[in-house]
């Protein structure tokens, strides 16, 4: 949850309420159009900080000037812990907004709960200013089942490594990490090997949140699998099992650090800015973090490293828009989320922002100049996946998974019990 915070908070941030009353679709006055005959009031909810919200003022402002028939009135949730459990509290009791955000881990649920509005039809339709196909595949995630639609990525973190030039340098590493990835020659045997010399030479290899982004990112640079189909596979496919033996046995001497376990008063973000970590894995969100230590050309960020130095799929960050299957006004609340979601909408949300479009044509928000090797947000998003379907439809699971998985990271459970473990838990909320 801390990573959520400072993470998918960072990535869907929500925008600014401009005007508008509204309470409970269904109930007189409430939304719709008043009694002078006034505009549609769409309700809409996100979550995020106040700070947050005054970010986008600029698209809600575009989007009213445009469309005088509707009003937005936003419902914002400060905490990403407890959004999600009060909108599914709304939904069953038909009191929800008619649009709102769901987040990578939870819109499974959603999805099963029947809650959400098959959004096919009306993408592919003449009001629609975001097709399906304008979306990268991998990226819906569980917000597709049985090729329905529930929801639109909105805008995404692709997962990627910032590596500290000058902590590298103290440990006596002369290679770029982005050049050797330019080779081909950027592997996870290469990586390692940099962990190993940042160690030895006082420092931490690699900071991770403990998220499924960056444990499954490392088995996929093993050449495994996390999942297979319905199957849990992680702990028995042979090429994962050996990716989550090589980080239990990192976070046991320090190659790798879980940030989640850090004191606040000396965190992921203060060890990296004072160069005591050679890596750090994030999305584009880091670039406000390194800001912060004034020497942005020190910074740069790699893919995680494949087994053969080929480029491979990396985890994606995503979050969703979705519709109210109850909502009142059906065609102004996929207007809204429409040009929420399409090109021009993400254009005006994401510039300067610290997200990464997720629909295609919006590339030029990414490629401003900073960091050097930009472009490799858009090669990690282009080929990347967001959680896995079958993980995000069993609530609790990925929450669950992270959990334990801390257990043996900390040493709290011996590797081979862990894994044992770890497929019971799977399979029992699997059923």
């Amino acid at each position: 949850m801390k990573r959520a915070a400072a993470v998918i908070g960072i990535l869907a941030i929500a925008v600014t309420a401009c005007s508008g009353g509204g309470g409970a679709p269904g109930v007189p006055g409430s939304s719709g159009k008043d009694a002078a005959g006034g505009p549609v009031t769409i309700r809409w909810s996100a979550w995020g900080s106040a700070d947050d919200m005054k970010l986008y003022d600029p698209l809600v402002k575009k989007f009213e000037s445009e469309h005088p028939n509707i009003k937005l009135k936003l419902e914002p949730v400060a905490k990403y812990e407890d959004y999600h459990p009060k909108l599914l509290t709304q939904l069953t009791s038909k009191t929800a907004p008619d649009v709102f955000f769901v987040g990578d881990d939870n819109i499974g649920k959603f999805v099963s709960a029947g809650v959400l509005t098959s959004l096919n039809d009306k993408l592919s339709g003449p009001d629609s200013k975001s097709k399906p196909e304008d979306f990268f595949e991998g990226v819906y995630g569980g917000a597709k089942k049985d090729g329905q639609i529930y929801g639109v990525p909105n805008d995404t973190n692709p997962e990627v490594l910032w590596f500290d030039k000058q902590a590298l340098k103290d440990a006596g590493i002369t290679e770029n990490p982005a050049e050797l990835y330019a080779a081909g020659q950027w592997t996870m045997p290469k990586y390692l090997e940099m962990g190993a010399k940042l160690v030895k030479a006082g420092k931490s290899g690699s900071l991770f949140w403990n998220w499924y982004g960056s444990t499954y990112s490392m088995i996929h640079g093993f050449g495994g699998k996390a999942w297979d189909g319905a199957k849990f596979t992680a702990t028995t496919d042979p090429k994962a099992r050996e990716a989550l033996q090589t980080l239990a046995k990192g976070y046991a001497d320090k190659t790798f650090v879980s940030i989640d376990l850090l004191p606040a008063s000396n965190g992921g973000n203060t060890q990296f800015l004072k160069h005591k970590a050679g890596f750090y894995a994030g999305g584009r969100w880091v670039i406000d973090i390194v800001k912060k230590g004034g020497d942005l050309a020190n910074y740069d960020i790699v893919p995680f490293p494949s087994p053969d130095g080929k480029p491979m799929s990396g985890a994606v960050a995503a979050s969703y828009m979705a519709m109210n299957k109850d909502t009142q006004h059906p065609k102004e609340a996929f207007q809204f989320l429409t040009e929420f979601v399409s090109k021009e909408g993400q254009m005006v949300r994401l510039k300067g922002g610290g997200a990464v479009p997720s629909v295609k044509g919006a590339e030029s928000v990414v490629l401003d100049g900073y960091p050097e090797h930009a472009q490799t947000f858009l090669d990690v998003r282009d080929k990347g996946f967001a959680n896995y379907p079958e993980e995000v439809a069993v609530p609790g699971l990925t929450a669950g998974i992270n959990d334990y998985l801390l257990k043996v990271w900390q040493g709290k459970v011996p590797f081979d019990q862990g894994m044992t473990e770890l497929q019971k838990l799977v399979e029992g909320k699997l059923g």
